[in-house]
């Protein structure tokens, strides 16, 4: 299988149900360079459940991260060892997420109350692995207040040796405030992560939350190392288009939209021949028509007729022929009345 080198420079969020091995795919039809975050899979999942089913990736997906959720330092080992038995290029904890079912396992944001268990998890990782062990954590939780708890977590797991943290740069309410609300309504606060960067100079610090173009990631690396995207990268893809040349040097030529899509069809005709449903991998292109003439064509026609049982290509070329044809009409309009 082939590797590639970890460069954090630009950075693709872990989505629950999102960010799926479909969508990490269709993702790579755009940047060949920035790192892509699996979901978070539990180290439960992995020990009594499917393994194969979780890890499986394809080699075009690289460099891509394996995000764990756990707290137990043995299941996390063993998970690692999985993931290096796999071929990802590096294993993420999450100490962010806060949902009450990952408190009810008691891993995610509730664990940056236990700074010394975390420790105790990187080193337990690093111990078994010489794969880059990486925490995605927040700026504090709950009556957490100022700078100080957050320097005490991040000072206790760079101690244990973890390679790089990713921060998203808001308080997590484990009480109060629904998952969706958490990457909302917390104010962002950039400033404690900048000062974290001044803090620990040697230790790779990437930031996360509320960047939402790439004008806005680029005006980060004057203060991290490296910017990591979310939503708006899931909701307006073809922004991901720019990356390699923005933020790698990369003499990268983005293609149309189309030509993207398309160039995802002996994928896609794979997988069909394996079982897989045509809208489980169409459901994450919804967006790369956003903003264009045609977009809500797009998003209605695959819609409509993706989830139905014999679904196939056709499906797919209908739907951008009918988008296409919508955009050289827009322009011919707009021709007629410059003229």
């Amino acid at each position: 299988m082939h590797k590639k080198l970890i460069n954090r420079r630009f950075c693709v969020a872990p989505m629950l149900d999102w960010s799926d091995r479909h969508c990490r795919v269709f993702w790579r039809q755009l940047t060949t360079e920035a790192v892509l975050y699996t979901e978070m899979i539990t180290t439960g999942a992995l020990i009594h459940g499917d393994a194969e089913r979780h890890l499986n990736f394809s080699d075009i997906e690289h460099p891509v991260a394996l995000q764990l959720g756990g707290s137990d330092t043995e299941a996390l080992a063993h998970s690692v060892s999985l993931a290096e038995k796999w071929g990802y290029d590096e294993v993420n904890l999450n100490c962010g997420c806060p949902s009450d079912r990952v408190q009810n396992g008691f891993f995610g944001a509730c664990l940056m109350s236990r700074p010394s268990l975390v420790a105790d998890c990187v080193k337990a990782m690093k111990d078994v692995t010489a794969l880059p062990i990486t925490v995605k954590h927040r700026i504090g939780i709950d009556e957490q207040e100022g700078y100080g708890p957050l320097q005490d977590f991040v000072a206790a797991i760079a101690e244990a040796g973890t390679d790089a943290i990713i921060v998203h740069a808001r308080k997590a309410w484990l009480q109060g405030l629904s998952p969706k609300e958490n990457r909302e309504v917390p104010p962002l606060n950039y400033d404690l992560v900048y000062q974290l960067k001044r803090d620990f100079p040697d230790l790779e610090i990437i930031i996360n939350g509320g960047i939402q173009t790439l004008e806005d990631a680029s005006s980060q690396l004057s203060y991290v190392d490296g910017i990591m995207m979310g939503r708006s990268a899931y909701q307006t893809p073809y922004i991901l288009g720019n990356v390699d040349s923005q933020f790698y040097g990369k003499d990268h030529q983005i293609t149309s939209r189309g030509e993207i899509i398309r160039g995802l069809f002996p994928y896609i005709e794979m997988e069909l021949s394996k079982g897989t449903r045509l809208n489980h991998i169409t459901r994450h292109m919804l967006g790369v028509f956003n903003g264009e003439p045609g977009g809500r064509l797009f998003r209605r026609y695959i819609s409509e007729h993706a989830h139905r049982p014999n679904a196939g290509i056709e499906v797919l070329e209908h739907a951008l022929q009918l988008t296409e044809q919508a955009m050289l009409t827009m322009i011919g309009k707009r021709t007629v009345i410059n003229e």
